[in-house]
């Protein structure tokens, strides 16, 4: 994991491409710690005065974006195991909608949501510590996809990248508002 890098995948998957290629083009590893600290430099303070707003009617809170994203870390986190470990399964598909819906994320705090996707992310990292070169080159498909289990790795960051885009463009104004 220490020393492949986003630039190595290959073949890049068509959809998901617009999540790894946020990434720099660093190694995996490298890639897992960076994320790590954008999570740990989340600011509470500014999440709770943003509460349960939505910048547009029927758009997610910031709590069900961010279990959004714990979610999609512990499916691609299960989907990189099952194809890592040659289980020789291909998962389902999942509908996000019906998991944002069913997620409890507004009865939470925005604390408690950001612990647990920074649990996920730390168990996330010490999964793939444990994969090496051969692993990580293994295909599986995903939705219409074929895409290495580097490529998932790396996917999960660029997901947490885009999201955090979304916050910070789309949400943090709603925290000054009254």
């Amino acid at each position: 994991m220490k020393d492949l890098k986003r630039s190595q995948i290959d073949p890049m998957p068509d959809y998901f491409g617009r999540y790894i290629n946020l990434v720099p083009d660093t190694t995996l590893g490298d890639a897992m710690a960076a994320s790590l600290r954008h999570i740990d430099e989340l600011d509470p303070e500014l999440l709770e005065r943003i509460g349960l707003r939505v910048y547009q009617p029927g758009k997610w809170t910031v709590n069900s974006v961010i279990q959004h994203i714990t979610d999609f870390e512990r499916i691609f986190g299960y989907r990189a195991l099952v194809y890592a470990r040659g289980a020789g399964i291909t998962p389902q598909g999942i509908d996000e909608q019906i998991l944002a819906a069913n997620s409890n994320a507004d009865s939470r705090s925005i604390r408690e949501v950001v612990a647990e996707l920074r649990s996920a992310r730390v168990s996330t990292i010490d999964m793939f510590a444990g994969f090496d070169d051969r692993m990580l080159s293994i295909q599986g498909r995903i939705w219409n996809e074929e895409m290495s289990v580097l490529a998932m790795g790396f996917n999960m960051i660029g997901h947490q990248i885009h999201h955090f885009g979304v916050i910070a463009e789309r949400y943090f104004p709603l925290a000054n508002q009254s």
